[in-house]
């Protein structure tokens, strides 16, 4: 006869898969579906035949195309110098590199306008002539938001490659060119796919860059906003979105098929890196130079902010702050950002965490069906999920409240938090769960004293992650608010849309960031504290 701590336990974990299940039910799937049902209101053969139409999709497929290749290529020498070189400052480095990712990608356009507008601070003073609206405006924005996923995802890649082959090599006597041929490029092949993929998806998907720096050179997301936002046209937005779900769609079906192609390797032997001088002094350089134009345009938010009326009056003034967080209800809207974030922070992680146990750690039909719905999210664009939420919801009692912000972004920002904690805990002993049984250790017992503590320097970065995407996201969230639940960042596209002063969306970016990077410290003293306990 079974126990009844077995039979709690198996409770437990039908229970947790079964709610979770709904969850996934109609948060993501059900709404997809009402896009999809909401075509049937669309005059597709109209839309296509719009003058603008076939124009974004080209325009948005030529800019991605651009600013992912240069993306990659800067991220890619950004990486190796980083890795691969022998500097020191790495985590530094690591650290400057990434502080793009903090702001909402619309500031990166206002960061441009700032420097290289018509009355830019480096245009005049280096006397530059043409726009930075157009083509290539949104590719340098592009490339300031998605350079940083790049480095990240290059830099771990290189960070975990295993040294041995290269040492069999050395011994060979094999020359250093043939030794990038031959071992180098076939490792980075099949991740550098999955590289261009996810920063591809990321760009395309974007309308911040384009909506700011576009012009009128429109693209497919910055068209989408202006019809669904705008002009309340949810039968043309649902077509649009639906085109910009299958890049991401593809994306998602490449990474799930090829991670099953993916061996794990316990030993892997770390590079022992010794540059010499000159290749030390090159990628300092290069080093140099990456960060200050990743910097640049954040650093530009600084004069902007401090003066009394940029351009026109740049005398030193905090006028303007008082007047974005009073005038103009920002510290209302700060204090439902951070209510959002954090409620989205608590429940996100929570929710993984739990979702996360319930796929590594058994094994059967359902763990594998919750895996694949948990990283669904991973192939829906912001402003489709946002979209998908305005027709599925719209009648329900949760829109037009904090409820369904929280919701969505929680949705929007799940696959990454998952998949780091998912990777924690395949890593923990399997007898775990035998113990806990022969010891008569309830699951949620063993969950909160056993397993939660082993993964908790994960837990906090997920709860950072969460927090932070919530705190500047503006493509989900902005088909979804009202004058009661509007949020800090989206201030941003009204102050962009207005374009009467730079100030206020350069004073909304550095609170932003301010919060985010208060938020990444508090998380690293966490984990330090929590490095410290653990080797005790």
């Amino acid at each position: 006869m079974k126990s009844n701590t077995y039979v709690r336990r198996q409770n437990f974990g039908t229970a947790t898969s079964l709610i979770l299940g709904l969850f996934f039910l109609f948060s993501v799937l059900l709404p997809l579906i009402s896009v999809m049902t909401n075509l049937k209101n669309a005059d597709i053969p109209a839309i296509f035949s719009h003058p603008q139409t076939v124009p974004a999709i080209f325009n948005s497929l030529k800019v991605s195309l651009t600013a992912t290749a240069f993306s990659i290529i800067v991220a890619f020498i950004a990486a190796w110098c980083v890795n691969r070189t022998g500097v020191r400052l790495t985590a530094l480095f690591d650290i400057l590199l990434v502080v793009p990712m903090l702001i909402p990608s619309i500031s990166h356009g206002t960061g441009l306008i700032i420097l290289f507008g018509d009355n830019g601070i480096l245009k005049r003073l280096l006397r530059l002539h043409g726009s930075i609206y157009g083509f290539w405006g949104i590719v340098f924005g592009s490339m300031m938001y998605a350079f940083p996923i790049a480095y990240l995802m290059i830099s771990d890649i290189l960070r975990y490659e295993d040294s041995t082959p290269y040492e069999a090599a050395q011994t060979l006597g094999i020359p250093k060119k043939n030794r990038f041929f031959a071992i180098t490029l076939p490792y980075l092949k099949k991740p550098m796919i999955s590289v261009i993929f996810a920063v591809f998806t990321a760009i395309i998907t974007d309308y911040g860059v384009p909506l700011m720096v576009g012009g009128m050179y429109k693209t497919l997301p910055a068209l989408m906003y202006e019809e669904t936002i705008h002009r309340m046209n949810y039968a043309k937005g649902s077509v649009f979105g639906l085109i910009l779900l299958l890049p991401a769609i593809v994306a998602f079906l490449f990474d799930l098929f090829s991670g099953k192609d993916k061996v794990g390797n316990s030993t892997v032997k770390p590079f022992s890196v010794s540059g010499t001088r000159i290749k030390k002094a090159v990628a300092y350089i290069l080093l140099t130079v990456i960060v200050t134009c990743v910097l640049l345009p954040i650093l530009s938010f600084i004069p902007v902010a401090l003066s009394a009326d940029y351009p026109l009056d740049n005398t030193f003034s905090l006028r303007q702050f008082s007047s974005v967080m009073g005038d103009k209800s920002g510290l209302e809207y700060l204090g439902h950002s951070v209510i959002v974030a954090l409620l989205v922070a608590f429940i996100g992680t929570l929710c993984a965490f739990l979702c996360a146990y319930l796929t590594a750690r058994s094994k059967s039909p359902a763990s594998g069906a919750l895996h694949l719905l948990a990283i669904t999210s991973l192939a829906i664009p912001g402003i489709v999920l946002g979209l998908s939420y305005v027709l599925f919801f719209n009648s329900t009692f949760i829109y037009g409240t904090f409820a369904i912000l929280v919701l969505v972004n929680i949705v929007h920002f799940f696959a990454s938090p998952y998949l780091m904690v998912y990777n924690s805990l395949r890593k923990l002993p399997p007898e775990l769960e035998a113990v806990g049984a022969t010891l008569g250790i309830s699951k949620a017992r063993l969950l909160r004293d056993v397993i939660a503590p082993q993964v908790r320097g994960t837990l906090a970065e997920m709860f950072a992650y969460f927090f932070i995407n919530s705190m500047m996201t503006i493509s989900a969230v902005s088909f979804l608010t009202n004058y009661r639940t509007e949020l800090f960042a989206l201030m941003l596209p009204r102050f962009d849309a207005s374009q009467t002063s730079l100030v206020p969306p350069a004073i909304v970016a550095l609170i932003i960031l301010f919060i985010n990077l208060l938020m990444k410290g508090i998380i690293g003293l966490l984990k330090q504290k929590f490095r410290r306990a653990g080797s005790r």
